[in-house]
């Protein structure tokens, strides 16, 4: 594609933490509009072309297109299967306003003024310069347009029984994802970042997930204990130096040992940013 203005050359320096992992797409298939995107779905309108940024395997994306009927969204994500994922996805949701690429969203191969809304979901605590992604996201969308963003921010999460090796949990991912080049902590920080790339009216707000019944805390502990000895992540920690796999499979128990708690709870809250261009 050629640009009216070319895109930085700024390429991504940081490493995925999570990577792609059953563990893993397991929480993103979860994924809907509405769970994840709430704060947006007010602002869309039929006719809208729709950029979604770190699409996964393209739930929230196929969504998002459903709303736009007249309109169009283009899903990229940087790893190429991920989004051969997310256009199978498409294609058995029996969505054709759809379209897919692969993208660095430092670097966006669209020209200025492309699209009525960006969207990213969980995308800037994983990247090496947050502020220049948003630099690039706000470049490509038109003048009226909606640059959104919605991250969790890991130092907020609570949780209750107060099983102790889960704050050791949480101590070690927060080392693994910075020595991976992100911050964890990134919904705190979205409206910071979008005040640095420029951006002057924003609208901030916080969402949470929350996991208490049966079924959700066995989910959510069964794929925390199986990303924490087998992901991505769990490579990450152990080459870095920063666990053990003895230390990895200890956290394992501990996930499993918290779900079985009958009044277990675990509140996951998001910063979001609505920034209008």
């Amino acid at each position: 594609m050629s640009s009216s203005t070319s895109p930085t050359s700024s390429k991504e320096t940081a490493v995925y933490t999570h990577g792609h992992h059953e563990s893993v797409l397991r929480s993103h298939r979860w994924r809907t509009a509405a769970n994840s995107a709430a704060y947006l779905i007010g602002e869309l309108k039929p006719h809208m072309q729709v950029l979604d940024i770190g699409c996964g395997p393209g739930t929230i994306s196929a969504d998002l297109a459903a709303l736009v009927p007249d309109g169009h969204v283009t899903a990229v994500d940087a790893a190429p299967d991920i989004v051969e994922q997310a256009r199978a996805h498409a294609a058995e949701a029996g969505r054709t306003n759809m379209s897919f690429g692969v993208a660095d969203v430092h670097a966006l191969d669209y020209p200025d003024e492309t699209f009525c809304v960006v969207h990213a979901h969980q995308v800037l605590q994983h990247v090496g310069d947050p502020v220049q992604a948003l630099r690039e996201m706000r470049r490509v969308t038109k003048p009226g347009g909606i640059v959104a963003a919605r991250d969790a921010d890991y130092g907020a999460f609570t949780w209750f029984p107060e099983v102790p090796v889960l704050d050791e949990w949480l101590d070690l991912y927060h080392r693994v994802a910075r020595t991976s080049g992100g911050e964890p902590d990134a919904g705190r920080r979205l409206r910071s970042w979008a005040k640095q790339a420029g951006f002057t009216d924003i609208t901030s707000t916080a969402a949470t997930w929350c996991y208490a019944t049966d079924d959700e805390r066995t989910w959510w502990s069964e794929l925390w204990a199986e990303r924490t000895v087998a992901s991505s992540y769990a490579r990450l920690a152990v080459e870095g130096g920063h666990a053990t796999e003895a230390e990895l499979a200890a956290i394992a128990r501990g996930w499993r040992e918290w779900a079985r708690a009958d009044d277990a709870w675990f509140m996951v809250p998001h910063g979001e940013i609505l920034c209008r261009v």
